[in-house]
């Protein structure tokens, strides 16, 4: 039997979501059948699976220890020297600059090395985070960004805190802007581009469409750019998504005969390469939260300065 004291950021959830990430592996039809035969409990009451835990709850559970981790495993976080570029952090979340190549979160390429990973153990090591006082909450990232592209990554220290930016997220109540390079000059310094999109989740692309087509699961999308300056037959633009989809600016911008600069999945890059771009020129560089802007430096950012210089 294991006993849990419901904390401040394990309160808030329901008695399903919270045992699915205080054991390891259990099945779900295990938990709803562990529920409903009173194997789990809450305040020595049954419970049900939609039931809300409050602070000071116990839940209690009868079920086979193989559903639980050892408490003496040492996560490799925990040993990592993090390395992050810290763009805002106060008591309860913290933007960080990803750098290009790294992986938000464990993927086939890469396990450990993660931006997650080196922001937990920047927190551990600040004690800001102790695992070992948590049954089911740990820091976690609000967004994500492609390995290949650079820029800003909300992740939040506390589970209401979490909860708050990904109901924001979800109602797109932040905004995020971006800078890239594009081959060519666009016809318009400014406009909104407007179109379908189609996933196909096999090759990891996505394709545009003007008109919404007949087949597939096509999702509208709406693009605005501008451009900063043009030279070279290269163009800086600062984007901003009016809706968040999948490669979006880089298929969108591929879409009307401007790829990105080094953007070798929707553009044509073996000179990009022979020139030492090896990755697309794409940075999400500026987050604005309830009307406060957090940014990076653009003479910060490679290929802005590299576009100048």
């Amino acid at each position: 039997m294991r006993e849990f004291q419901i904390k401040k950021n394990d309160a808030g959830q329901r008695l399903d979501k919270f045992i699915e990430k205080a054991t390891l592996n259990m099945p779900k039809s295990l938990i709803y059948k562990a529920i409903r035969t009173k194997k789990i409990k809450v305040n020595r009451k049954r419970a049900e699976a939609n039931q809300m835990l409050c602070e000071g709850d116990v839940v209690l559970m009868f079920i086979a220890e193989e559903f639980f981790a050892c408490g003496d495993t040492e996560e490799y976080f925990m040993k990592l020297i993090p390395k992050i570029d810290i763009v805002y952090e106060d008591e309860n979340m913290i933007l960080v600059n990803k750098k290009v190549g790294m992986s938000c979160i464990p993927d086939e390429r890469e396990e450990r090395d993660t931006l997650i990973n080196h922001i937990k153990a920047y927190l551990y090591r600040s004690g800001e985070y102790k695992p070992e006082e948590e049954s089911s909450f740990a820091p976690s990232l609000c967004n994500r960004i492609d390995r290949n592209t650079c820029g800003i990554v909300i992740a939040a220290k506390n589970a209401e805190t979490l909860r708050d930016l990904n109901h924001k997220i979800k109602h797109r109540l932040i905004d995020k802007k971006y800078l890239c390079i594009v081959h060519g000059i666009p016809k318009k310094r400014e406009d909104t581009l407007s179109g379908y999109l189609i996933k196909d989740s096999k090759t990891n692309t996505v394709k545009v469409f003007d008109k919404e087509p007949k087949y597939g699961d096509a999702k509208s999308i709406k693009t605005k750019y501008k451009v900063l300056e043009s030279k070279n037959g290269l163009s800086l633009l600062e984007v901003e998504l009016l809706t968040g989809r999948t490669h979006q600016i880089r298929a969108h911008m591929a879409h009307i005969g401007h790829p990105l600069l080094g953007d070798g999945k929707y553009g044509i890059n073996r000179d990009d390469k022979k020139q030492g771009y090896k990755y697309q020129a794409l940075c999400s560089y500026c987050t604005i939260i309830d009307g406060k802007e957090y940014m990076i430096d653009p003479d910060s950012i490679w290929f802005v300065n590299e576009f100048y210089n």
